[in-house]
């Protein structure tokens, strides 16, 4: 029986990943790292190439999502204050970038930052 992938979450480096990976492991459920090894050799491209995807096979997907959401780290503001979604109130929001365009594919670092809710999929951009 071949089983399909489902990316959970990406990160921006591999060491990011490690925690949400090993508390998965410990639950039981096998995870898989794309594109660690390319990230850990030229880190420099993550932006580029999309981060570490972690993943999950799609029969672990829902009992996987809920053990990641438990523990993961939302978007804070400068402060240290959580995100809020203008249009749910939800204080459940990640870092957003489009790149809509091949500028922004080519140099993600220009792209002005925005907020996707994850409880709405509102995006919004950041409040001064």
């Amino acid at each position: 029986m071949q089983s399909e992938f489902h990316t959970l979450g990406t990160f921006e480096f591999p060491a990011d990943v490690q925690i949400i990976k090993a508390k998965l492991e410990s639950e039981g459920i096998p995870v898989f790292l794309r594109d660690e090894a390319t990230i850990n050799s030229d880190p420099l491209i993550s932006s580029a190439i999309g981060g570490v995807k972690l993943q999950v096979y799609s029969s672990d997907w829902e009992r996987a999502k809920q053990i990641y959401d438990e523990v993961r780290n939302y978007a804070t503001d400068a402060e240290g204050n959580p995100i809020v979604c203008p249009n749910c109130k939800a204080m459940k929001s990640e870092i957003y970038y489009s790149r809509r365009n091949v500028f922004y594919k080519l140099f993600p670092f220009f792209e002005s930052k925005k907020y996707k809710c994850l409880q709405c999929n509102f995006i919004t951009k950041p409040t001064k």
